[in-house]
């Protein structure tokens, strides 16, 4: 179901959450907020005000924010317990066919990353393949903390990106 932005306008507040609360994984609080700041002029304006939202946040709710995400392969996808969004990009990357070496990989991985930083490694995985993933994921665990947090915010960005643009008619181009 992919409407235009009058209709993400017109939407009563109940509604607007229910169908945007998890375009940041598990985070309805950041639709919930960005709801009051309506009309958006489009798209790209939604994403802005979402983008913003997160950008004001003190350091340990952007950390909070990453919290909110699974671990890539984690238990979560083991036992199905993932969101729909998350199962569906998570299987896109491969993430539920790991051969048994991977997911050994990939769990000591995602143990040594959330000791490390607190949270859990977060990666647009529509935007990327197993092998990228783990690659990353490797890569990652030696940056300093700030840095990763940035990043992990990036990430989560391109996630609802990715998202909002599944659920909102693309921009319309200007007519002169």
């Amino acid at each position: 179901m992919t409407m235009d932005i009058a209709a993400v306008n017109a939407l009563p507040y109940e509604d607007f959450v229910n169908i945007f609360g998890n375009v940041v994984e598990k985070c309805p609080i950041v639709t919930a907020a960005v709801w009051s700041t309506r009309p958006f002029g489009n798209l790209t304006a939604l994403e802005a005000a979402i983008s913003d939202f997160i950008d004001a946040l003190p350091e340990s709710g952007k950390e909070g924010i990453l919290r909110c995400h699974p671990d890539l392969a984690g238990r979560d996808l083991q036992i199905g317990t993932l969101t729909r969004e998350s199962r569906e990009e998570q299987a896109g990357a491969g993430m539920d066919a790991l051969d048994s070496a991977e997911a050994s990989r990939m769990a000591w991985l995602n143990g040594e990353y959330k000791k490390r930083f607190g949270f859990p490694f977060v990666i647009c995985a529509r935007m990327n393949d197993k092998a990228n993933i783990l690659r990353q994921l490797s890569e990652r665990c030696r940056n300093e903390r700030e840095v990763e947090r940035a990043r992990g915010i990036q990430e989560v960005k391109k996630i609802c990106r990715l998202r909002l643009q599944a659920l909102v008619l693309p921009d319309a181009p200007n007519k002169l």
